[in-house]
């Protein structure tokens, strides 16, 4: 069956057919309005990412983290070197297994949290969409990725 997403275009290998490159142009773009704001705290949108793990709990596995975030432990360690050189966490291997890693925040990094509190509304104001649509659409973009991760398991891994 041959079709197209966009239902005016006929060349389904046209840029205006692909579900692809708005998605790709939206995450670039919002990645980009993240920065700023980011750079206030001393964030970039990778830490901040791995802040916002932290922050939901603390002392969370690299192992865990990375399960979360869809990183492996190559991409997230020096993720973790730089918030560590910051000193918003630090690493401890576990007692019970020393293959394991806990990253924990420390005071700074608690602290942290109070100014990045102001980042989520400060990027809503920037897209301009309303909080019903912003939910829509994060559902949306939820669902899609869970249906992709169903049908092809081993590309998130």
């Amino acid at each position: 069956m041959s079709y197209s997403l966009a239902m005016s275009v006929d060349d389904p290998l046209s840029l205006d057919a692909q579900l692809c490159f708005p998605l790709y142009a939206a995450a670039r773009a919002v990645t980009q309005a993240y920065a700023p704001l980011l750079s206030k705290l001393g964030l970039t949108y990778p830490q901040y990412l791995v802040m916002l793990v932290l922050w939901e709990t603390d002392g969370v596995t690299v192992k865990g983290m990375g399960e979360k975030l869809f990183l492996d432990s190559g991409t997230l360690t020096p993720l973790l070197k730089r918030l560590e050189a910051q000193g918003l966490v630090r690493r401890e291997r576990s007692k019970e297994d020393a293959r394991s890693v806990h990253v924990h925040l420390t005071a700074a990094g608690r602290a942290l949290r109070r100014k990045a509190v102001s980042v989520p509304e400060a990027l809503v104001c920037k897209m301009g969409l309303s909080l019903q649509e912003l939910s829509r659409l994060r559902d949306d973009v939820r669902r899609l990725f869970e249906a992709l991760s169903k049908s092809q398991p081993e590309t998130l891994k």
